[in-house]
């Protein structure tokens, strides 16, 4: 299949090669930035056009991989007729393409993309369009890059998006929260590696709750108590303590 993007960034760049690995062929990537956008198409073998030019007309699915605060005004020139187009923003409805072509929708990939990766995690795709036919041909595709597509509304993605970010932004976050406390406290930021690979690798077959561990679990106020003195000199990392193991405890 002929796949063009609107977007030079992460979710570009890991999708097109993903796209490309599967099979289909890169046609256009349309991209602001001239750097990225001709070095994304040299890369993936497709043809590099700005906003300010006219896409070729010979392309079978346009996917839109940009900001959600970018998407409705970076559209406004564009119109690829019944050609599908699909954005990919977690966050957004699926209207913000619809003036875009008369077939479109949305295929989300439920993953944290980044140009810098050396290899593609799996990623499940969620879907949705404006009518059923556009619907089959994005399952279709996405089942192409995956496993995982499912068919999810607006108010559903929005929920998983948000579950997303506290998955993995929030828990990245804390590792950088963690990484600093070892930095400033002269203890290494590695040892913890082995652990934080087992906390992931448990959900896989275990749910969350039923797998905590701690010192919050147990109650145990004589080792919570001692944390808490540990870091009276660092006063924004104990107030996030006290609020995680008051979640812990207390539900």
């Amino acid at each position: 299949m002929r796949v063009s993007f609107i977007g030079s960034g992460n979710t570009a760049t890991v999708m097109g090669r993903l796209c490309k690995q599967k099979g289909h062929q890169i046609q256009d990537i349309i991209a602001r930035k001239e750097e990225g956008g001709k070095q994304l198409a040299g890369e993936l073998g497709g043809n590099y056009v700005s906003f300010k030019e006219k896409p070729g007309a010979e392309t079978d699915i346009v996917i839109v991989a940009l900001a959600d605060n970018c998407l409705p005004e970076a559209l406004s020139g564009f119109n690829f007729n019944t050609t599908p187009v699909v954005h990919t923003a977690g966050a957004c409805n699926i209207n913000v393409v619809q003036h875009a072509s008369q077939n479109y929708g949305v295929l989300y990939p439920l993953q944290s993309l980044r140009k810098e990766m050396n290899t593609i995690p799996p990623i499940p795709f969620l879907i949705e369009a404006n009518n059923d036919q556009t619907l089959k041909f994005i399952y279709d595709f996405g089942h192409s890059l995956s496993d995982d597509v499912v068919a999810q509304n607006a108010d559903e993605r929005l929920r998983l998006h948000a579950a997303a970010v506290i998955v993995n932004n929030f828990t990245n976050y804390l590792f950088g929260v963690a990484e600093k406390f070892c930095r400033d406290e002269n203890v290494d930021f590695n040892l913890l590696k082995p652990i934080i690979k087992e906390t992931a690798d448990r959900i896989q077959h275990y749910s969350p709750a039923d797998v905590q561990t701690g010192p919050a679990l147990r109650s145990d106020i004589t080792t919570l108590d001692k944390h808490l003195r540990l870091l009276n000199d660092h006063p924004k990392l104990r107030t996030l303590y006290m609020r995680m193991t008051d979640g812990i405890m207390n539900g």
